[in-house]
């Protein structure tokens, strides 16, 4: 069969499919979301988005348990909500493979912190494999179900930013088929009450040591001998820089990261004269190695922060630059920003011009911090808007929660902002929710949730009601404004801090982007310009100053008016585009 060139996420999706997984339940989050996108298109796979990745660990635990093959996807973040379900998988087994695609982010492309997936599954005794281009992608997963079934254990497979998000070629196998599993009833196996949960932590005690013994057997740790004086261990995306950087090097080249293969490293470092551990974030396997009395250099070369890179390594180890391309001229900074016509703009300018504490979350949304608009106090987690507010609201009374609220997208709040909504209504908190409803789940690509009334597959399905739901919640005062009604939202939301109780502000309008039919434009008139710069204050991108005047880009502009509304001089007119 000819190759293909695949995103490693690509790859790893197709891997499953031919491993036999048949449902993946999922949650977006960038860089793992095209692996469910991608199964989504086989029809002898179900795959559905869940309302977070707790849930949807839970799904695929449901179908592992009664036979059938399963897989969640989740960025590395996701891994803590779905984490009371990985560690207590750990102890059940599984009956039917179940794999976990965990998608680290080392440099935080696109993430709230750098975890290691590494040292929570550890922690849960979880193997983990870690694939290091887009073919491995494709034979790890599909592998994984197998070795999930040959552990009675979960397995993670863990990605990270480079190898999801490259292209490799990649030769495809066959598929296993149809594969099922007989369910039995196993109540000591399956029911984690203490009595049961003491004799399956025994066990699972023991399939770890079985997959120790299969780490050090295993194909997936080999060693590339080189002329034996550096030594590298390394897994990942590391492996290609070092395979860049050191072509004389010895590798020791891990796939299979937890259980660590002891008895390959301790062979291993006795045939190198200097040995390196390259990782990135975590010393994770730096420490092991360590643990078994082995001296090596790793994190205080190294660092661990951010990315590393074929040129990082080569300077560390050889002390050489590695060559360099020719200098080119400094692109110009481009920071992230809300897109030309995004709704959200209008809120975070009103919410700016109104002077409030605002507790963020997770989104498009959270750009709303970044300057002209600079509008938003904290974002620390999914959810943790309406929480962090209710607290606030505890501890610095009422008068504090009248001039704050906290603000929260339609995904996010489905995803984890419910809970928090209630335990707000429940212990009769004052304080307002600002939900920004645009229709989509945006960040992570436009995927639809439980309030879009589509699934993954493009069914139709009964949308949840924004409105019902708090309301059912305990949320006392509802208002619903569309969000570039800048006068009315201002109005809306000054409303609802004056009230006592629980109050929700729904600001609806779809996403700019998902909006079909032909998008217009707005110029502006130069003649009545007079330079003032309050459209700028927005931060919209198709806003440009030029000299004393502002023009519009019009390959940018959707026409969404905010800026017109603005304008004390009614400069913004009407152009096709």
């Amino acid at each position: 069969m000819a190759k293909q060139l695949l995103l490693g996420n690509q790859a790893a999706a197709m891997g499953a499919r031919d491993g036999g997984i048949a449902v993946i339940s999922s949650y977006p989050g960038t860089p793992s979301t095209e692996i469910t996108e991608t199964a989504a298109a086989f029809p002898e796979v179900y795959t559905e988005w869940a309302a977070n990745e707790k849930v949807a660990a839970e799904a695929a635990l449901g179908s592992a348990v009664t036979g059938k093959r399963a897989m969640c996807c989740m960025k590395h973040v996701g891994l803590n909500v779905a984490a009371d379900l990985l560690f207590t998988a750990a102890y059940t087994g599984v009956n039917a493979g179940l794999v976990l695609a965990v998608a680290d982010d080392p440099g935080m492309h696109s993430s709230q912190n750098e975890q290691d997936t590494r040292m929570i599954a550890q922690a849960a005794h979880v193997p983990v494999l870690e694939p290091a281009d887009s073919q491995e992608c494709y034979d790890y997963f599909k592998y994984a179900p197998q070795l999930s079934e040959t552990l009675d254990m979960p397995v993670i497979v863990r990605l990270t930013t480079r190898i999801s998000h490259a292209r490799g070629f990649v030769a495809l196998g066959d598929q296993v088929g149809n594969f099922e599993k007989d369910y039995e009833k196993q109540p000591a196996k399956y029911i984690m009450m203490p009595g049961y949960a003491r004799g399956r932590k025994v066990d699972l005690l023991k399939r770890i040591e079985a997959a120790k013994k299969l780490s050090d057997s295993t194909e997936l740790n080999r060693i590339e001998a080189g002329d034996g004086k550096v030594g590298v261990i390394c897994s990942g995306v590391c492996y290609q820089y070092v395979k860049e950087a050191l072509p004389h090097a010895s590798i020791l080249k891990l796939g299979m990261v937890y259980p660590l293969p002891e008895q390959k490293i301790r062979e291993f470092a006795a045939s190198v004269e200097k040995l390196y551990v390259v990782e990135e974030l975590e010393p994770y396997i730096q420490r092991q190695v360590e643990s078994l009395g082995i001296e090596c250099i790793g994190d205080q070369v190294f660092g661990k922060a951010g990315e590393l890179s074929a040129n990082l390594v080569k300077q560390v180890v050889e002390g050489v630059d590695a060559p360099t391309l020719p200098d080119v001229k400094d692109l110009p900074p481009r920071p992230p920003a809300l897109c030309a016509g995004c709704p959200h703009r209008g809120v975070f300018y009103v919410l700016k011009k109104m002077g409030l504490t605002v507790f963020g979350d997770i989104g498009c949304y959270t750009l709303g911090a970044t300057p002209p608009l600079g509008a938003m106090d904290t974002t620390i987690c999914m959810g943790a808007s309406i929480s962090m507010a209710h607290g606030a609201e505890k501890a610095k009374g009422c008068d504090f929660a009248r001039k704050s609220l906290a603000i929260i997208g339609d995904s996010t709040f489905f995803h984890s902002g419910m809970t928090g909504l209630a335990t707000a209504s429940y212990n009769k908190s004052n304080i307002t929710v600002l939900i920004v409803d645009n229709s989509t789940t945006g960040m992570t690509g436009h995927q639809d949730n439980p309030a879009t009334g589509k699934t993954l597959k493009g069914e139709y399905t009964e949308p949840l009601s924004l409105e019902s739901v708090c309301r059912a919640l305990g949320a006392q005062h509802i208002r619903v404004v569309d969000s570039l009604n800048i006068v009315g939202l201002q109005a809306e939301i000054q409303a609802s801090l004056n009230e006592d109780g629980v109050s929700v502000v729904i600001a609806r309008r779809p996403c700019v982007m998902i909006v079909k039919g032909q998008k217009n434009s707005l110029q502006i008139n130069a003649e009545k310009c007079i330079g003032c710069g309050a459209c700028l204050k927005t931060g919209c991108p198709a806003l440009q100053r030029k000299g004393n005047k502002v023009t519009i880009d019009q390959t940018l502009c959707n026409a969404c008016g905010l800026c017109a509304g603005l304008c004390p001089k009614q400069c913004m007119e009407g152009a096709s585009k």
